[in-house]
């Protein structure tokens, strides 16, 4: 994730990163805390505005979907006590999307809404949706830790695919996303909670069990197991995980904050 990440490329916002990801590239600007009308302020918390721009037209039911889910997650990562009657502003622009994944969305534009219990998923949300979740929740995240606004926790967010077949796949390609029997996005925190799950497509709970498994290995770096049920060593080591790779690139910001004090030793 280092490698497609960039904090801080927008000079007017309190927080911005941009993050590239299965053909995804999302543009994130925190704002906040500012003064928020009278209708929306509340007593005790802060209140959360979060706004999905995409990447051509103006935004409508899909866009609407994935703020509020994007919302809820937020809601719990930063902390909203520490700044009542305010708001906090989240704009996550999308600049590129996938070029199949756009292509498929053209083809099924008609169509509607229909689940197949034993067929390849054929649902329109879901192939626009769900891949495009996990890079807009690690943009805005990736933002807010750009900020001086106090967190609660760190969040890592992934995608994991069933094929036909039966293989579990990380972070797939759109060809498998759009032949998968279910797609599943997982979320945890830097506590090791499970903070979201979204799934669309026919799946049974010994199904769930191996994507959570893989999921946590993706985004922690914890044993996963195998199709099978029986427990097997890390796919990746540790370092490789969303995580690990979350907190260096903390670690090169604080870094490079710090750097003024070269000058005074």
């Amino acid at each position: 994730m280092a490698n497609d990440v960039e904090l801080f490329p927008l000079s007017r916002a309190d927080g911005s990163a941009s993050h590239t990801s299965n053909g995804y590239s999302i543009i994130a600007a925190v704002n906040g805390p500012v003064e928020v009308q009278r209708k929306d302020e509340i007593p005790e918390e802060a209140a959360i505005d979060v706004v999905i721009r995409p990447a051509a037209g103006i935004g409508g039911v899909r866009e609407r979907h994935l703020e509020s889910i994007v919302k809820k997650a937020l809601h719990q990562v930063i902390y909203v006590s520490a700044h009542p009657r305010t708001l906090i502003q989240v704009t996550l622009q999308v600049v590129a999307t996938s070029a199949e994944g756009t292509a498929s969305s053209s083809l099924h534009q008609s169509a509607s809404v229909i689940r197949c219990a034993s067929g390849p998923l054929d649902e329109l949300m879901a192939i626009q949706n769900l891949p495009l979740l996990p890079v807009l929740l690690q943009s805005s995240v990736l933002a807010l830790l750009s900020t001086s606004l106090p967190l609660n926790m760190a969040l890592t967010s992934t995608l994991v695919a069933v094929t036909p077949s039966g293989e579990l796949i990380g972070g797939p390609r759109p060809g498998i996303i759009e032949e998968a029997l279910s797609l599943h996005v997982l979320a945890f925190s830097s506590n090791g909670q499970l903070l979201l799950a979204e799934s669309e497509g026919a799946f049974d709970m010994d199904i769930w069990d191996q994507v959570y498994g893989i999921a946590e290995h993706i985004c922690r770096g914890s044993k996963s197991e195998d199709l099978d049920g029986t427990e097997d060593i890390n796919m990746e080591p540790p370092n490789d995980s969303l995580e690990s790779s979350l907190r260096n690139i903390l670690q090169e910001k604080t870094a490079r904050e710090q750097r003024w004090k070269e000058g005074l030793s």
